[in-house]
């Protein structure tokens, strides 16, 4: 949730354990108590902050309600690193060795003939090893209708779509930080065929380049986005595959490098 002032009016907007960031309505503010509506008035919040601490309830249209908790996110400012490692690949080529399904049951991703395929919506994909600060390349194929994401840290997501054009505004399009920051140049579409993104991640820094052009540039995200794995921002985290969406994405030649010590 952020809460800010807008010329002396307090605005709300939340992400919601899937989605994508939303503003809320009827938000009222009285000392340290705070109550607002969310979901088009299905949800009805009422809090109260003590000590840096968010406490109060939830209460759903059917009127059942329940107890709510939150704390202030890190800040994350962080200097660049003076030096990177040398990239090291996190797909074999081969197999899934370093990546875990979230739902074994429905997982569709096999790796063949160096690629990394979904064959149909199911499960989303994880390394199984965490990171802090990186820089990221990937490179994937996005057929016609395709949608999906890149994570990092498991918290933030790289759009990764080819949905119909009207779908999706700049913000929920190809290259966006879901839901929160908009490509800044445009990058002609290439359904079925191979790009890639160099992402650079410091703290809430992230640039982001798509095919050689950049197309965000030190941008600081504000939070989560929608489908996040948690909210535990000060924490390291996996490199996270959207596979939920729909089937037919590819990835391949991927590598990271992280802040030398």
């Amino acid at each position: 949730m952020e809460f800010v002032d807008e010329g002396g009016r307090p605005a709300i907007r939340m992400v919601g354990r899937t989605g994508s960031v939303h503003p809320v309505q009827n938000v009222k503010v009285a000392g340290s108590h705070l109550s607002f509506s969310s979901d088009d008035s299905k949800l009805a919040w009422d809090l109260a902050v003590q000590n840096g601490r968010l406490t109060g309830k939830q209460t759903r249209a059917d009127g059942s309600s329940y107890t709510v908790s939150g704390i202030g996110a890190p800040s994350l400012q962080r200097d660049p690193p003076a030096a990177w490692t040398d990239p090291e690949p996190l797909f074999t080529g081969r197999d899934l060795a370093g990546w875990e399904p979230d739902n074994p049951a429905e997982n569709h991703w096999a790796a063949a003939h160096g690629e990394l395929i979904n064959q149909q919506a199911g499960a989303n994909l994880r390394t199984t090893r965490k990171f802090d600060d990186f820089k990221l390349h990937i490179e994937y194929n996005c057929p016609p209708g395709g949608n999906s994401g890149v994570y990092l840290r498991g918290r933030y997501e790289v759009q990764v779509e080819y949905e119909p054009p009207e779908k999706n505004d700049r913000f929920h399009g190809m290259g966006s930080i879901y839901g929160f920051i908009a490509p800044t140049s445009a990058v002609p579409p290439r359904p079925g065929q191979w790009e890639s993104y160099d992402v650079t991640l410091v703290g809430r820094a992230v640039t982001v380049v798509r095919d050689g052009i950049v197309i965000i540039d030190q941008e600081q995200i504000p939070g989560i986005t929608g489908g996040a794995l948690d909210s535990r921002e000060g924490e390291p985290g996996p490199v996270y595959l959207q596979g939920d969406h729909s089937g037919g994405l590819k990835y391949r030649n991927i590598t990271i490098a992280v802040p030398r010590r």
